[in-house]
This record gives structure tokens, sequence and C-alpha cells, in this order.
């Protein structure tokens, strides 16, 4: 098992370009599956969830060839070689995208029900509404949800009790091969979605709404290629970084960046007295002001989110007063707060609240990371301590961010990898 090793106190500087998002790269690779052509992808950042969904969809039968550091050509099959490898599909929670795609364009999956982050309770009831809503007979077998269709999928009117991401996603991509129109209700609106739906209509697809509560998808009998179509920046590593550059009382340029993604971080920023500039695909934090304690509440989509919740309890752990976090959507998001007790941050969890007091300095020790997000902030407050930190279970980091220990060299930290 790797760690990471960091010597803190010193605030970050400097340029940083930021890769493409996860979570839309994991869904549009599930998607190609669909495409009756080749496929070139760009911007596709080298983690380790982005290569566990190509060693699965290989599986499948796809061919993957990596072209360049981020972009890949990829050819789907014509039919299925087969099921899933369940040890891979355990290993992220992004691996459920596959039981849409492949219900509509083969008419029958076999997936195992995914793995993941253990940050809360995460059903995959919505994905199975959706689906039987369209026809598909689906069953649950000793832990691996069966799909079958008796010819193709029907449109139909959908609405979700709840705005799940990859519902929507799922239903979308399965909506785009059914029989006639259908309508989806009560959607999740993530920049990531209206990226998928942007991939599929390069593809063919008649996908109009995304990013809005109502998502209609006009189905086609079968989807085409795609020349060239590049992922969206990462919004969580924008933040990851913007909050950062906040915490060190840094100053940090961002590029690659679109300013609408990450303009809820950027308000909170701002309510705590960091300088955030906008310019075009740009984004310049300067945080040598005096720092103000703020209130967060995370929401879905356009709301502040909780992916990025970790973070901010990070850096507002050394700003002087007292700090309200409240997580709306996972429960064990707050997981984080007993490492970053042990470096010394005052922080006290009831429920889905946390009251954090600001301390004037953070210490560095041994600590682990407990999921992806609270990994990254693990290394926020590395940043910020005093003396050397060693994170453990880097594992999760590397599901997530894109060469970090280049970047972050590049801004002036001390920063190496070593064996737990």
């Amino acid at each position: 098992m790797d760690k990471l090793i960091i010597n803190g106190g010193r605030p970050l500087r400097g340029k940083v370009r930021v890769s493409g998002a996860k979570n839309a790269s994991l869904a549009i690779l599930c998607a190609t599956i669909m495409a009756g052509d080749e496929v070139v992808l760009e911007n596709i950042p080298d983690i380790s969830d982005v290569r566990v969904v190509l060693e699965i969809i290989k599986h499948i039968g796809s061919e993957v060839i990596w072209l360049s550091e981020s972009s890949l050509r990829i050819i789907a099959p014509t039919r299925i070689a087969a099921d899933p490898p369940c040890d891979l599909v355990k290993k992220l929670r992004a691996s459920n995208l596959l039981l849409g795609p492949m219900l509509a364009r083969f008419g029958y999956a076999r997936v195992s029900l995914p793995g993941g982050c253990n940050i809360g309770v995460r059903p995959m009831d919505l994905h199975f509404k959706g689906l039987a809503g369209m026809g598909a007979q689906i069953d649950l077998d000793g832990g691996f949800a069966v799909g079958k269709i008796t010819r193709r999928l029907k449109g139909a009117r959908i609405y979700l009790d709840f705005p799940s991401v990859g519902a929507t996603e799922n239903i979308i991509m399965a909506a785009c091969l059914a029989e006639g129109q259908t309508v989806l209700e009560n959607v999740a609106k993530e920049p990531e979605i209206v990226d998928l739906a942007n991939f599929l209509n390069c593809l063919g697809a008649k996908v109009r709404g995304a990013g809005t509560d109502v998502i209609k998808v006009e189905g086609v009998s079968q989807l085409g290629g795609c020349v060239r179509y590049a992922v969206i920046p990462d919004r969580i590593e924008s933040g990851t970084f913007m909050v950062a550059a906040a915490a060190t009382r840094g100053h940090l340029v961002l590029e690659n960046v679109i300013p609408l993604h990450v303009e809820p971080i950027c308000a909170k920023l701002r309510e705590a007295g960091v300088e955030v500039h906008e310019d075009n695909d740009m984004l310049t934090v300067n945080a040598t002001g005096e720092l103000k304690p703020v209130d967060i509440k995370t929401m879905p989509y356009p709301g502040f989110p909780t992916d990025m919740q970790s973070q901010m309890m990070a850096f507002l752990s050394t700003v002087k007063g007292t700090s309200i976090i409240i997580e709306n959507i996972f429960e064990n998001r707050f997981q984080i707060a007993d490492e970053l007790k042990r470096m010394g941050a005052n922080i006290k969890v009831e429920g889905r609240m946390a009251v954090v007091e600001g301390v004037a300095n953070l210490c560095g020790t041994r600590i682990k990371a407990t999921d992806l997000r609270a990994g990254a902030a693990l290394v926020i407050a590395a940043l910020m301590a005093r003396g050397q930190t060693e994170i453990c279970n880097t594992h999760f980091i590397d599901r997530g961010y894109h060469m970090l220990e280049e970047k972050l060299s590049n801004l002036g930290v001390e920063i190496k990898r070593g064996q737990a």
C-alpha cells in the first residue's frame, strides 16, 4: 500500500492545468459500447477509475487504444464477448452505468452490484425503476442485476423520486435506442450529465433538455461513431486546487476551467474573504488577505457539491471563528473529521452537522484517507500543517486526481510517494 509524504507550511503559488472530468469520462466510456462506429475521446484523465472502466469494456469486447496521454480510440463490440467481470465492477460505483447501455444495445445485461467509496447509501432502485418503465425485466440474482428485453426498450414517461445523477445517466443512455420518446422528470442537472448528452448527440442520439429538470429523448434505431469528442474539465479537481490555494494562503492560476461549473465554490471562497477572478477558461485564486468563517449546506447541482465538502472542512479548520457544515447528500462524509482532529483541528460532529472552530495551525502526523474526497481534503490539511504528514490509503486519491504529485510539486510542494 502506498502513502503520500508531504512537508507542509508553504503557500501554493504558480499555475496548474486541470484535467478532464472523472465522472463525465466514466459515463461517456460506458456509453461508447452503444456506438456503431469508432469513437475518439480527448481530455480523458489517466486515473485508476478510468483504467478500471477501460478494462471492463475491453472484457465486454471493446477495442481500446491510447493515442496520447489523454486521448483514446474505442471501437465497440457488435455483440457481448463476456459479462463485466465482478472483481472489476465492485471497484467503483460508476460501473452501474453499464446496465442501461448494455440493455439498449444488446438486449441483455448481467452486472454485479457496484462498489465505490463508503460515503453513504446509494441504492440502485431508481435505475431499475426507470429501465423497468421502458419494458426491461430486471431481477436481482446472487448480487447481480440481470436485465432482459424481448425486442426494443419502449419510450416512457419516468419521474425520479430524487434527482439521482447515476439513474439520470443510465436512463438517458437506455432511452437513446428505445422505440419512441422518453420523458424524464425531476432529473439531476450536473454538468457531467450535459456532457454525456452532448456526446450521445454526437453519436446521432436525440437528447434535449440536459441541465434542466426535464430531459426528452427521441429514440433512434442505432448510433454511429464520433471522430473527436473532448470531455469537460473536472470541476471537483478545480475546486480542490482552489481550496488548497485558499487553505495555504497562496496565489494560484488554474487553466482549463469552466467558471460556471465551479460557481458555488467561488461564491463560498469569496464569502470567506478569498479573491477569485474569472477570465474565460482561467481562474485566479488569491488568499493573502484576512479570512472569515462560513456556513455550508451541500445540495444537488447547482447547489454546493457534496464532493467539495471535505476539502472545505479542512480549509475552515484553520479559519478563525465558527463555521457550520450541513451534509444533505451522503451520511458518511464526516469520517474525515476524526483524521483532521488528529492534526489538531477542533471539529464537533452531530448527525449531519459539523461545527468547525478554527485553530491557529494544524500539525503533521500519520493519517489515513477514508474515501476519495476525504483523501483530497487530507492532502489540503497536510499542505497547511506544520511539519511532515503521512497519508495512507492513497489508492482512494488515485481514483480521482490525475498526476496530483507532479502538479503539486510544480507549485512548490515537497511531496513524495512511499510504502505504508
